[in-house]
């Protein structure tokens, strides 16, 4: 009831599900960002005014907001592209909306921190002003292995010290790709399972 389903949207059987109550509250406590073994963990990608400390205080933020009662209002918050920057003075839906947008969608942005949301392609077809969020110049986690996913058309083996992208793009019959993090700082091992394609080849 939030928003009316997009054509490619792939959750009806979920809402539709008998037990879809207990997969939504399972889905709405998972965490939004990680850090162990040395790696901080996100699905997409992280601001360049963001440090590894304040990425997981506002991952909080937005994880208190999705466990609350009240989920259900954020949830008609949530969706818009704006505001497209962090700000430390932005409050309510808007700071919940920038942080969820970062943590979830980013793929370019400014090396100012303004986030484009259009472009789904390869690293290389970075809008004019834009670049990946992890080659911005000066980034606070430029010191801290950030491993992510949501990007199925970047390469997965790009070679960027303390980068660990892991979208193979299973969803359009690439592989399923996992790493398995060693105690020792830089050691991963990636694990990757061929999936049989099951949506239409497209950009995600």
């Amino acid at each position: 009831g939030v928003r009316k389903p997009h054509r490619s949207d792939t959750v009806a059987d979920i809402l539709n599900a008998p037990d879809r109550n207990d997969l939504l509250d399972w889905l709405r406590t998972r965490s939004m960002a990680l850090q162990a073994h040395g790696w901080l963990m996100v699905h997409a990608g992280v601001l360049p005014q963001w440090d590894a400390a304040q990425t997981l205080a506002l991952a909080g933020e937005l994880e208190a907001a999705l466990r609350s009662a009240d989920w259900g209002v954020f949830l008609h918050g949530m969706y818009g592209n704006q505001p497209d920057f962090w700000s430390d003075g932005l409050r309510g839906a808007a700071r919940l909306r920038v942080i969820v947008n970062a943590l979830t969608r980013l793929r370019f942005c400014s090396p100012q921190g303004v986030m484009e949301f259009d472009t789904k392609d390869n690293a290389d077809s970075a809008p004019a002003g834009f670049m990946p969020w992890f080659e911005v110049p000066g980034r606070r986690t430029e010191g801290t292995p950030v491993a992510f996913g949501h990007w199925s058309t970047l390469d997965a083996n790009v070679q960027r010290p303390g980068v660990l992208a892991l979208d193979t793009g299973c969803v359009w019959g690439g592989c399923l790709t996992a790493a398995r993090l060693g105690s020792q700082p830089g050691e991963v091992e990636r694990i990757a399972v061929r999936c049989p394609q099951t949506r239409k080849p497209g950009k995600g």
